[in-house]
């Protein structure tokens, strides 16, 4: 088995096998699509067509993958989620599946090991044409309120790069296809609500702004007034 393993997930320097990941992408659509027959909700004016930061809710581990799933072929291939590097580089599986599936822009957490900066790792992914999956609550809310408090990398990132749309997105009925302690889905019908992009005003202070961008996230809850469950 081990060798197996080893013949699938990587050689002697522990680099995945590249063929591996476009089958491994189409499988995991494939599989997030069944489960959830999850479907997209698009603001007015209509599907992104340049590079943007989608930010969203997180309550499951699956929640950038119903992103990515419902994002248009061309749109897929340039966006990359911003995750843990603590989660996705503890095995080579999950490197490969991080790294090579969905080529994430991998953050330290941990403030003293880090090597690079957080925000000049993802404007560098930004610059060099991708789109990015970010999650400005840090980690998944596993409480009875809608949302976190947002750190400020969402703001730092803002700033850093003014020009680029900031896209709200609501992720709905993920947590209970997959609560918490779980290991089998429970079908359920998801959905995916992307709003207007915003900007970041000049000299916007960040509360100010974190609070715009929460309030343009909140609005988009079925929960708010206007959207049926």
């Amino acid at each position: 088995m081990g060798a197996l393993q080893k013949s699938i997930f990587g050689d002697r320097l522990g680099k995945p096998i590249e063929w591996l990941a476009k089958p491994a992408s189409v499988a995991i659509v494939l599989f997030a699509r069944a489960v959830t027959a999850v479907r997209a909700i698009w603001p007015e004016s209509g599907v992104p067509t340049d590079r943007c930061i989608y930010f969203a809710n997180h309550s499951s581990h699956g929640d950038f993958i119903l992103i990515w799933t419902v994002l248009p072929p061309r749109l897929r291939q340039r966006t990359r989620p911003v995750a843990g590097a603590d989660y996705w580089l503890k095995s080579k599986l999950n490197s490969f599946i991080g790294r090579d599936v969905f080529n994430a822009v991998l953050i330290e957490r941990d403030r003293e090991a880090r090597t690079e900066d957080p925000v000049e790792q993802m404007a560098a992914a930004i610059d060099a044409g991708s789109s990015l999956i970010l999650f400005p609550e840090g980690t998944r809310n596993l409480t009875d309120a809608p949302l976190q408090p947002f750190k400020s990398g969402l703001y730092h990132l803002a700033t850093a790069r003014p020009d680029i749309d900031l896209i709200p997105v609501w992720i709905n009925n993920l947590n209970r296809v997959m609560p918490k302690g779980e290991f089998v889905p429970i079908p359920l019908i998801c959905t995916v609500t992307f709003g207007e992009a915003l900007h970041i005003g000049a000299n916007e202070e960040k509360a100010d702004f974190l609070a715009r961008a929460q309030a343009s996230l909140l609005a988009l809850s079925p929960k708010q007034a206007g959207h049926g469950e």
